[in-house]
């Protein structure tokens, strides 16, 4: 789980624009009631012994027999760990340098059309409380014959019961500057010109960029060792209250939305 995450000015603007991003200072919290999840469905596939993750990034292949199996490729974990609890449910551990990050569980309906999850992760929390939640997921495509009920792809619809840490941050905009803290220790400062600064407390995201387009509407891009991963755009509301969120991730091309409110 992670974390909702957010040219150039000339000198002879910035004084004007910077009066605008005032409307940015202050905590803001994700209304997950009005999030609009991606179209693109998740796939994974569970048979004869194997579990892959075909749209992880990057994807894995594993034994699904409840032991630790090594993944590569991933920043906030090392190993998975795949329990077969019968043919409509499995538990998922991760783990990082041997220590568990994240713990979910996966149930699907007698009828095989709806997959309901639950999750507590810390893998990027930097020691504080675990990010956790449930959710649901609905069939579009099943998996082939003789699959555990799991396989096939799985569009997410709902998640609820989301803690604070995974929907709140805050802004502080002070001169040319802003800077961006989370509740789960991520933090960066940078200027609103569109150069990179180091993200702090991510192992997923080493670099980021902040500019403004327009008076009202903010834009971060992330980037992990050079690459750009995610695009944060959050455009404040006339009454300085509210916001739209629209994030979009580039490692997987989908493209999350949402509304977020003022503390």
């Amino acid at each position: 789980m992670k974390k909702l995450s957010f040219v150039l000015v000339f000198a002879a603007l910035l004084t004007p624009m910077l009066a605008a991003q005032s409307a940015f200072d202050g905590t803001w919290k994700i209304d997950m009631n009005t999030a609009d999840f991606p179209k693109k469905p998740d796939v994974f596939l569970l048979q004869n012994g194997t579990y892959e993750c075909k749209t992880c990034t990057p994807p894995y292949s594993i034994k699904a027999d409840g032991t630790d199996q090594p993944v590569t490729g991933h920043p906030y974990y090392d190993s998975v760990a795949i329990k077969v609890v019968s043919d409509h449910e499995i538990e998922e551990t991760d783990k990082k340098d041997g220590k568990v990050v994240t713990t979910s569980t996966a149930t699907v309906s007698p009828d095989g059309s709806t997959m309901r999850f639950t999750f507590s992760d810390s893998s990027n929390t930097n020691g504080g409380p675990a990010v956790t939640g449930k959710g649901e997921a609905t069939l579009v495509a099943k998996g082939p014959a003789g699959s555990n009920a799991i396989s096939g792809s799985w569009r997410t619809t709902k998640i609820e019961g989301l803690s604070d840490n995974a929907t709140v941050w805050t802004y502080k905009v002070s001169g040319d500057e802003i800077t961006m803290t989370t509740l789960t220790g991520q933090t960066y400062t940078a200027k609103l010109n569109g150069v990179d600064v180091p993200m702090k407390g991510d192992p997923g995201v080493t670099s980021v960029s902040v500019k403004m387009l327009g008076k009202d509407t903010l834009e971060e891009t992330d980037k992990r060792d050079g690459k750009v991963i995610g695009v944060f755009k959050m455009t404040v509301a006339n009454d300085g209250k509210s916001a739209k969120a629209v994030f979009d991730d580039k490692l997987q091309n989908r493209t999350t939305t949402s509304d977020a409110t003022k503390q």
